[in-house]
Formats: C-alpha cells, sequence, structure tokens
C-alpha cells in the first residue's frame, strides 16, 4: 500500500477547508493509500497501443424528430402554481444582494 501519511491527510483536508478529527484522519489515511494504490495499478497497464478514452463505451446523441402537441395555456399552467401574477410564475429571491 502506499505511503500516505496522517500529516498528509491533515494537510489536504487544511486544503480542502474540511474539519476533521482523529478517528476521521485514520480512516482517511487508509483509504487515500488504497485509492493511490489502485490508480498506480492503471497506470502500469497503461499501452502504446490504446488509446486514452473517458468512457469504456463510445456515447453519441439520440435524436427524435420534434412533433407539435397539445400544450397548455398560459391560465392552465397558472392555475396549478402557489403564486402568480396572471401571466407569469412568482417566487421568492434565491439570492441575495451580494451575489
Amino acid at each position: 500500500m502506499s505511503e500516505i501519511t496522517p500529516d498528509q491527510v491533515r494537510h489536504l483536508a487544511g486544503l480542502a477547508r474540511i474539519a476533521l478529527d482523529e478517528s476521521e484522519v485514520t480512516r482517511l489515511t487508509g483509504e487515500l493509500g488504497a485509492i493511490v494504490d489502485a490508480v498506480e495499478k492503471v497506470g502500469a497497464v497503461v499501452s502504446e497501443d490504446v488509446e486514452p478514452t473517458s468512457h469504456p463505451i463510445g456515447l453519441g446523441n439520440v435524436w427524435r424528430v420534434d412533433e407539435v402537441g397539445d400544450t397548455l395555456t398560459t391560465e392552465q399552467a397558472l392555475d396549478g402554481a402557489p403564486d402568480h401574477d396572471g401571466s407569469r410564475f412568482r417566487v421568492t429571491a434565491i439570492l441575495g444582494e451580494e451575489q
């Protein structure tokens, strides 16, 4: 197992601004060591013949034809709203002045 020390875990926690107690430092020391070992194993099997990928299976978009369907009127959409002004939904502000 890789040598991750409790001091390194404390240092990383400080950088991330995470408060850890000693039991968490002990637990994370072992877990981070196991993660580093796993990454080293993956790095050991890297070959020049294998193209780097982010997914094991190629990704692609699935498109469908847009079809016009029945839509709600403004009145129908606003009917179930907890608050509205007759033409728009009314919601409380979630961002303060400092935003």
